[in-house]
C-alpha cells in the first residue's frame, strides 16, 4: 500500500477519498463480500505521452486473502478499463515481497515486465517494485 493511503484512516481522509472516488467516469470501486466492503480497487488512466496506459491499485482486508477475491476484482477492473477508457495497456506495481498480489495479477493474465531493485521505501525499508502489465 502506498503512503498516499492514509493510516490511520480519519473521517477527513475518508471524505477526501470519497470525493476522488466519485469522479466520472468512475475510477474507484468497493470490493464486497456478502454486501460488506472488504477492499477497494481503482483504475487510473495516464495523460500526455502515457495516455494509452492506466494503472490499477487495490487492497483487500487480510481475513479475505487467498480466496480468489482479488483475482476476480482485477479481471473485472481490466474489462471495465478497456471498455471505458481509450487505453491499450493496464499495469500494476506490487512490491516484490507481496506474493499474493503477484499471483492474483498472474492469474488475471498480467505478465512481469520489470523489477526495480529497492525502488520504493516503505516503513523504514527498501523494497523491490515490480511492474506487471496486460495489453488489450
Amino acid at each position: 500500500m502506498a503512503d498516499g493511503f492514509p493510516s490511520p484512516f480519519t473521517e477527513e481522509s475518508g471524505r477526501q477519498f470519497l470525493e476522488r472516488a466519485s469522479a466520472q467516469p468512475l475510477r474507484m470501486f468497493a470490493i464486497t463480500v456478502d454486501d460488506a466492503v472488504v477492499g477497494s480497487i481503482g483504475i487510473f488512466p495516464e495523460t500526455d505521452i502515457h495516455r494509452k496506459n492506466a494503472a490499477i491499485a487495490y487492497w483487500l482486508a487480510e481475513p479475505f486473502w487467498g480466496k480468489g477475491i482479488t483475482t476476480k476484482a482485477i479481471s473485472q477492473i481490466v474489462e471495465y478499463g478497456f471498455s471505458n477508457f481509450d487505453i491499450t495497456r493496464i499495469y500494476a506495481k506490487p512490491y516484490g515481497s507481496n506474493r499474493g498480489s503477484r499471483r492474483a495479477l498472474e492469474k488475471s493474465g498480467f505478465e512481469l515486465e520489470a523489477t526495480i531493485k529497492n525502488g520504493v521505501f516503505k516503513n523504514g525499508q527498501y523494497l523491490d517494485e515490480l511492474i506487471y502489465s496486460l495489453r488489450r
